[in-house]
């Protein structure tokens, strides 16, 4: 396994972080509650990545007034890797079992999908605070090239990490008899 997957299921209490974060989450015992679960924590993701990638329009407005046409090229990358995430957040399907399968999701591989959606979660924090980072590098007109890095690499991580969700819920559907 990649060590960002071993980094993320070493995380443990994924369930009660979620809980915390995400009012009315109820988790995925139930198998009632898994696809309105799933939704739930990727709607909730999403909703914090929109509001960075309105926060990006509004620093590229404050360097190009500050001169800085030269960054431009650097945030529009940045600013296009953390839509195409936002994007692949919120139209990603449910990857669980039917809403009348019998088969319970095993305590591992439920636990290990928790920390993925929490992982997820932090993942939208780190973005945001190197958001917070650009934004003082741009008042402060120093440091900027370092700060579009940091954000541009804490996409292309959370990016990277929501892909290993999807194979966590793959694996899910394999031990479950799913195709």
């Amino acid at each position: 396994m990649s060590d960002l997957y071993e980094r993320i299921v070493s995380e443990r209490n994924g369930y009660q972080k979620l809980i915390e974060r995400i009012p009315g989450f109820r988790g995925y015992n139930d198998k009632g509650h898994r696809r309105a679960a799933d939704r739930m924590v990727r709607e909730y993701v999403a909703g914090q990545l929109k509001q960075q990638i309105n926060r990006l329009a509004g620093l590229e407005v404050q360097l190009l007034d500050a001169g800085g046409l030269s960054y431009m090229s650097k945030t529009s990358s940045a600013k296009t890797r953390l839509q195409t995430y936002h994007d692949r957040v919120l139209a990603a399907m449910p990857g669980y079992a039917g809403l009348d399968d019998p088969i319970k999701i095993q305590e591992q591989e439920l636990d290990h999908l928790y920390a993925f959606d929490e992982a997820q979660i932090r993942y939208a924090d780190q973005i945001k605070a190197a958001m917070d980072g650009l934004e003082t590098a741009a008042i402060a007109n120093a440091g900027i090239d370092e700060a579009i890095r940091a954000l541009d690499g804490a996409v292309n991580e959370a990016n990277q990490a929501f892909s290993l969700r999807g194979d966590v819920i793959l694996n899910i559907g394999k031990s479950m008899g799913q195709p």
